[in-house]
This record gives C-alpha cells, sequence and structure tokens, in this order.
C-alpha cells in the first residue's frame, strides 16, 4: 500500500476555541500533528503570559497524545511589554477583520516600541493581514503596511499568516524578514467554490478564497517546497448554526494531512509535502517538537457530516487517503 511518513508534522496557524467545543477539536489536531501555534482570539483575548499558559493547560488536559501548542500573545493597546519579551509569538489582529478582532489595532503605528522590543527580543509578529476596504482588495491593500514594517524593522520575522492572493505571495522575494502561511482551503478553494454554483457558507473564511490565479500563486510556492512558507491550516470551527448563518472560518482539521496527500499528489508534488507540513515550519519558528511519526496511507475514507455540532470541511465526500 502507498504511504507518506512526515516527522512531527505542525500546524503554523490553529484555531482550538475553548470549553466544550476545545474538548471536542483539540483530540483532531493532536492525532495529526506533533505540535500547532494556537490562535489567542478568545473571550476575553489572551494578552497575558500567564493567560497563555493557562490556556495551553487547558488544550493539554483536552488532549491526549503527544501534542506542543504554543500559544500566541493577542497584541492590544493592554499588553505589557514585559509579556512581549517572554512570547514567542505575538499576534496583530487589524480592528473588526475577523472573528475575535474586536479588541484588534485600530492604529498600527501604537505599537511602534512593541516591535522594537520584539525585534531585539527575538518574537515573531503574526500578523492577519487585511485592510477595510473591498473585500477582495483587502490582503493585497494591506501589502504596503506589511512593507512598511518590514523596512522599519529589519530583524523582527513577519509572518503573513493564511495568504490568499498573489500580490502578498510575491512579498516574499522582495523582504528578505517577511514569511507566511498557506492554508489548505486557499489551495483547493476559489470564489467559484464559494459562491458559483449555491451559497457554500462552509467555505467561508476571512480572507476570502479568491481567485484561480491566486489559487496558482499560492500552489506554486507549496507544491515547489518554497521555504519562507508553512502551512497553517488557520482551522476554525463554529457550531453548525453560527456558520450556516455565516460564521467566518472553516473547521478543516479532521481532513487536512489526507486531502493535502490527495493535492499534492495529483500535482506530482508529493516529495515537497514533508517541507511545507513538517520541516519549513520547525525552521521559521525554531520549534522543539515531540517526536511524532505519522503515516498516510492510499486508503479511501468518507468525511462524516458532523463531527460534536461541528461541519467539518468536505463533509460527505471520500478523500482517497487516510491517516494510519
Amino acid at each position: 500500500m502507498q504511504e507518506i511518513k512526515l516527522d512531527s508534522p505542525f500546524d503554523s496557524h490553529l484555531h482550538l476555541r475553548d470549553g466544550d467545543l476545545l474538548k471536542t477539536v483539540a483530540p483532531i489536531s493532536a492525532r495529526a500533528f506533533a505540535g500547532a501555534i494556537v490562535m489567542p482570539n478568545l473571550t476575553p483575548p489572551i494578552e497575558t503570559i500567564d493567560a497563555a499558559n493557562a490556556y495551553k493547560a487547558r488544550v493539554i488536559q483536552a488532549i491526549d497524545a503527544p501534542f506542543e501548542p504554543i500559544v500566541a500573545l493577542y497584541l492590544t493597546r493592554r499588553v505589557k511589554l514585559d509579556d512581549v519579551k517572554r512570547a514567542k509569538i505575538v499576534k496583530l489582529y487589524p480592528f473588526g477583520v475577523t472573528t475575535g478582532a474586536e479588541s484588534g489595532a485600530k492604529n498600527i503605528g501604537d505599537f511602534d516600541e512593541i516591535f522594537g522590543v520584539m525585534q531585539d527580543c527575538g518574537a515573531i509578529l503574526s500578523v492577519h493581514g487585511e485592510s477595510g476596504g473591498e473585500v477582495l482588495q483587502r490582503e493585497a491593500e494591506f501589502a504596503p503596511i506589511y512593507e512598511k514594517l518590514a523596512k522599519t524593522y529589519p530583524r523582527l520575522k513577519i509572518v503573513m499568516e493564511h495568504i490568499g492572493c498573489a500580490a502578498l505571495a510575491n512579498l516574499l522575494e522582495k523582504r528578505e524578514n517577511l514569511y507566511a502561511t498557506i492554508t489548505l482551503h486557499h489551495l483547493l478553494y476559489t470564489l467559484d467554490d464559494l459562491l458559483g454554483g449555491a451559497l457554500n457558507s462552509h467555505l467561508f473564511c476571512k480572507p476570502i478564497v479568491k481567485t484561480a490565479a491566486d489559487r496558482a500563486a499560492l500552489r506554486q510556492l507549496a507544491f515547489s517546497a518554497y521555504p519562507k512558507v508553512s502551512f497553517g491550516s488557520d482551522s476554525a470551527p463554529h457550531p453548525k448554526a453560527a456558520k450556516e448563518r455565516g460564521a467566518a472560518g472553516i473547521f478543516s482539521a479532521p481532513v487536512l494531512l489526507p486531502t493535502l496527500a490527495e493535492l499534492f499528489e495529483a500535482h506530482s508534488a508529493t516529495d515537497a509535502l514533508r517541507a511545507f507540513v513538517c520541516d519549513n515550519a520547525q525552521k521559521i519558528y525554531d520549534v522543539k517538537l515531540p517526536p511524532k511519526t505519522v503515516t498516510l496511507i492510499k486508503k479511501p475514507a468518507t468525511v462524516p457530516n458532523e463531527i460534536g455540532g461541528v461541519v467539518p470541511m468536505r463533509f460527505g465526500e471520500t478523500i482517497g487517503w487516510s491517516i494510519a
């Protein structure tokens, strides 16, 4: 049987929520990955190292497999410099751009002192890069902000999260300190999948999936094992009723590695999969992960329609690969 072995795969961008939903979704990611960067946009947001450590403990309590959750610090006006100095990842949300961004930045210039401290202490700045403009242009409109940050703080490692357009993909060659994460759904889907027939609310996310040309630019990076990009799922569960009312976020965790294997195989890029989901992230983030080998086998499996009240991506479909 055909198989692919992955050494300590890592999810560079993951939402696990809290409470009962955390207990439902965290074991799914822990089965497939050795670790993840876990997003801090909870209610209330994670603004202190103490809060990050407490949330990490809740994540570990919810799982039953070797898994290292690295909890990012939410950058708000209330964040203290002492906490920034102790953080590995600091997450910048522009105000109101996505779920839980009500505490986000209204003026990025307010954080100049923090950015200077971060580049001195080696913390990584993770950014949800969208403007408040027309929906298809929001990422492209944010590109000048990325360039200004990268130029002003040349020793600050800046990760452009879940990039969905060619304009941001092109920035990677322009600035040495810019990196990016790419999701499965931005590699797989376009606006036609979201809106071309009936509206598919389960494919609605922020940033929105875009054109075939944008998708092609992202695929070129992933399929070539480009060293400045890593896989970040942006798996973001919502209860079914909330999702069907238009909540932004795709619950992709149950199908990530099998679908990636299927996609990379279809484009004769299987050799690049290990770099995309394992090697690149471990180098970019300098993470130490528990030893874990995940084996994918070419065995079809059908995705359930619902998991604990949440509808997964590709529900009802059959995927040609499975986790052994």
